[in-house]
């Protein structure tokens, strides 16, 4: 069996592939075992997120909160938080007059930085053989290749997006794979974890 440590771009995953449909109540490891071979034996999903602000969307963070608990029920994960910053920016608009608005930007901090080292720092300390990034974000190719290339570990991708990026294609990882809606149908936590009082938001 090969030891396998997942990293997950939290917010990567949501909008490439959960965003606008029912399966936002996803079991990360259900969904995992279905996309790898059975020989990766699942030791480590690292999840890697930013606390939401009811700001942007009401509910959100209610929404958010019951998901994070509901994932850290499976043993393997493991939640890593980075920031989210609120910065007013002045943007001009589109359509005429063309005139300058104040927008209020939400921009994650920190998620893909924690991940890359993490992802060099166990490969380093030899945790795994085989490492799966579930991203398509371009400022991950220099720690795969890095991963890949010196320190002679298999690195895959699963990808939350149609098509993965051209850039993380040319590095090539180890092997790629694409989530679709039957794999995600198929991974559902139940609407209430078993023995908790961890339910799915009405919402969803």
């Amino acid at each position: 069996m090969k030891r396998t440590y997942i990293y997950v771009d939290g917010f990567n995953l949501y909008y490439g592939a959960l965003k606008d449909t029912d399966h936002k109540w996803l079991d990360l490891k259900s969904l995992f075992e279905k996309l790898l071979a059975p020989g990766n034996e699942i030791i480590k999903i690292k999840y890697y997120s930013a606390r939401v602000s009811d700001k942007i969307k009401k509910g959100a963070s209610a929404r958010q909160h019951a998901y994070i608990n509901a994932i850290k029920t499976i043993p393997e994960v493991e939640v890593i938080w980075g920031n989210f910053l609120y910065t007013e920016k002045t943007r001009r608009m589109v359509e005429p007059p063309r005139s300058y608005v104040k927008v209020e930007i939400a921009e994650e901090k920190g998620s893909d930085v924690n991940l890359a080292s993490h992802l060099i720092n166990d490969g380093w300390k030899d945790l795994y053989d085989v490492a799966v990034v579930v991203s398509n974000d371009t400022d991950l190719v220099e720690p795969i290749r890095i991963v890949k290339e010196e320190l002679h570990k298999t690195v895959g991708i699963i990808c939350p997006h149609k098509r993965l990026a051209e850039n993380l294609a040319s590095i090539p990882p180890s092997f790629i794979r694409h989530i679709d809606n039957k794999m995600l149908r198929m991974s559902q936590f139940s609407r209430v974890i078993t023995r908790t009082s961890i339910k799915k938001p009405d919402s969803w």
